[in-house]
């Protein structure tokens, strides 16, 4: 069963707003996600912030699938635009929306979530600008500054223009996958932007802030087989340089060695078997490639928060 990815349009929307996430889902289609990308919203045409006309948008849907996903593009100058009976018009739909629908929002878009009320008691952000605004329009809310997006139970909000593409990124390798998400971000050169006060940044997408080739062969692999003994060798060879030069190319570009990435990500895909409550800690570790669960517990401890827990 797809996934239905329901873009929400009004007048003035910022086009990178709308262009960036789209552009992502697209592409995640092409690399296997089960994902239908709609553009919808209150009016058949819009005009951009760029002054051209969109048109061919779908309504608002009468209903929505358990597995949909809603995402309220912002637009160019909100404070007027919002003020629109096109908005109000969003908003009440929004607000007949079930609770447990997973809403997102991409910079301003956020204004309309508040309003709706699908911020109370949820931690959020917007673009910096828009953060007083918010404030005011979501009192019930936690609104957080200087962040890249912000996941909150079944809602998701993220910061201005460009941050939209790093919401995409993340809802695709939710709903397909982090190797689907991976060639997206590949595909599209994108730099993950984060600091210390952003979201953990997925290990799947770590260290991969770069366009050199030949790391990215390496990392493909690895991904793709973290529990895999793989020899210098062979990761050389794939990489189509000598093993020194290789691991002085992973430093370099990926800024981490090839033992430490290859670690992150068995760790991480413990995790995700650890998540299926019938797993034992012991079986993860065989799967994922540590020689022991005493050696999972040891490696984990470097690389993740709590501790390796599954059926005794």
């Amino acid at each position: 069963m797809s996934t239905r990815i329901w873009v929400v349009v009004t007048p003035g929307v910022l086009l990178l707003d709308l262009a960036g996430p789209a552009e992502a889902f697209r592409l995640a289609r092409r690399f296997g996600a089960r994902l239908e990308l709609r553009l919808c919203g209150p009016a058949n045409d819009v005009t951009t912030s760029l002054g051209l006309p969109l048109a061919g948008l779908e309504p608002l849907p009468d209903a929505l699938a358990p597995q949909d996903v809603v995402i309220v593009a912002g637009c160019e100058d909100s404070a007027r635009h919002y003020a629109r009976p096109e908005a109000a018009r969003v908003v009440a739909w929004l607000r007949a929306l079930p609770a447990a629908m997973r809403t997102a929002s991409v910079c301003s878009g956020a204004l309309l979530l508040a309003r709706a009320g699908r911020l109370d008691g949820r931690a959020c952000t917007t673009h910096h600008t828009l953060v007083g605004r918010l404030r005011a329009e979501a009192p019930r809310a936690h609104v957080e500054e200087d962040r890249i997006f912000v996941d909150d139970g079944p809602v998701l909000s993220s910061a201005g223009i460009t941050a939209g593409i790093d919401l995409a990124l993340y809802l695709i390798e939710q709903t397909s996958g982090p190797e689907v998400a991976q060639a997206v971000a590949r595909e599209m050169v994108v730099f993950m932007r984060r600091s210390g006060q952003d979201p953990q940044l997925s290990p799947w997408l770590e260290s991969r802030n770069h366009v050199h080739p030949a790391v990215h062969r390496v990392q493909d692999a690895i991904a793709r087989d973290p529990a895999r003994g793989w020899s210098r060798a062979e990761l050389a060879a794939l990489g189509h340089v000598s093993e020194r030069h290789l691991a002085r190319l992973f430093r370099e570009h990926a800024g981490v060695s090839i033992g430490h990435y290859q670690r992150r990500l068995r760790v991480a895909h413990a995790q995700r078997l650890l998540r299926d409550g019938r797993m034992t800690v012991e079986h993860a570790a065989e799967l994922a490639g540590f020689a022991s669960a005493r050696d999972l517990r040891r490696v984990w401890r470097r690389h993740a928060a709590g501790t390796p827990s599954g059926r005794s």
